[in-house]
């Protein structure tokens, strides 16, 4: 194991005023899942660790902004980011382990740059921003410009993750999440999918068509046939580029068309299409490119889902 001093600062400032201290030579860390990880491994051996723990200013929620120290179990158990922000909520609940998620925070999943962290997809489609705190004073970037490559941010020197606010929503918008792995728990996703989607209305009479197992062709010819719009839409993708992507052609192709499956197979073959994938050990880029049409035609109808059966918890599961 690397020999590293260690620091439990109270304030961003003090954190700040350590790593100037250091130089380049200390690593902020939160949980630490990922970062004592490597350091076992060796990739990483600064002379210090600044942990970020103690400051209560990053640990705050007040929705729609998260602070960065927030643990994905705090947000997994708060019930109006079950409500209003869910598909921010499925990623949290499928993310590693319980025992992962009591430690590690929003921040350090964002920090880290990969291309595989389950919640930059949702506070992709969340519109989310991203507070950095530095010397000079707080700068505020737009979560999609905050991602430069794999590994990757727009941090620089001593600056620090501080929040994530997100926009907030009515009645006619929700959101979903869609997690593709080899097993349910303890893996990375091999093709992570968010949609956010706003429709022109709920009042709906084929809502109980969305309670049974029927088939996506026969759910939405009835969306059709009640003109069901699409006011506005997200997508991201995770897992198919050097960083979390935007579909924007393909969230184009469906805003402001009803919604029907003609529409829906469009713009989840486009998105696909916007999809740079490659070869890994965890799925090749053909599959993951197919994978991605897949999961936005599933996210979108249970984004729909949620927005008519707002109460519900519990979703047939369907072959989409």
């Amino acid at each position: 194991m690397v020999r590293y001093e260690y620091y439990k600062p109270s304030t961003i400032p003090e954190a700040m005023g350590l790593a100037g201290q250091f130089g380049g030579d200390a690593l902020y860390v939160a949980g630490g899942t990922d970062v004592m990880v490597s350091m076992r491994r060796r990739k990483l051996s600064p002379r210090a660790l600044i942990s970020l723990c103690h400051i209560q200013e990053l640990a705050r929620i007040d929705l729609p902004v998260l602070g960065a120290g927030m643990t994905h179990r705090q947000i997994q158990e708060n019930d109006t980011v079950r409500d209003r922000f869910s598909a921010l909520h499925d990623a949290v609940s499928h993310l590693g382990s319980p025992q992962i998620r009591n430690v590690a925070t929003v921040g350090g999943n964002i920090c880290n740059g990969a291309p595989s962290a389950d919640t930059a997809c949702p506070l992709l489609v969340l519109d989310a921003e991203a507070v950095i705190a530095g010397p000079a004073g707080d700068r505020r970037v737009p979560l999609e410009d905050f991602f430069v490559g794999p590994g990757r941010t727009v941090l620089e020197g001593q600056e620090i993750l501080k929040a994530l606010p997100m926009a907030s929503f009515g009645e006619n918008t929700s959101s979903a999440y869609i997690k593709h792995t080899r097993r349910n728990a303890m893996d990375l996703p091999i093709v992570g999918v968010a949609v956010r989607i706003t429709v022109d209305r709920t009042d709906v009479r084929c809502r109980d068509v969305l309670c049974g197992t029927a088939p996506i062709s026969e759910i939405l010819a009835h969306f059709k046939d009640e003109e069901l719009r699409c006011e506005d839409i997200r997508i991201a993708m995770g897992v198919v580029g050097p960083r979390p992507l935007r579909a924007r052609k393909a969230e184009a192709s469906l805003k402001g068309r009803i919604v029907s499956e003609e529409a829906v197979a469009a713009t989840a073959e486009i998105a696909a299409s916007e999809s740079t994938p490659r070869d890994s050990v965890r799925g090749e880029a053909w599959y993951r490119r197919e994978m991605v049409s897949v999961l936005v035609r599933r996210a979108v109808m249970k984004s729909i889902d949620r927005i008519l059966r707002p109460d519900e918890r519990i979703y047939p599961d369907r072959l989409w």
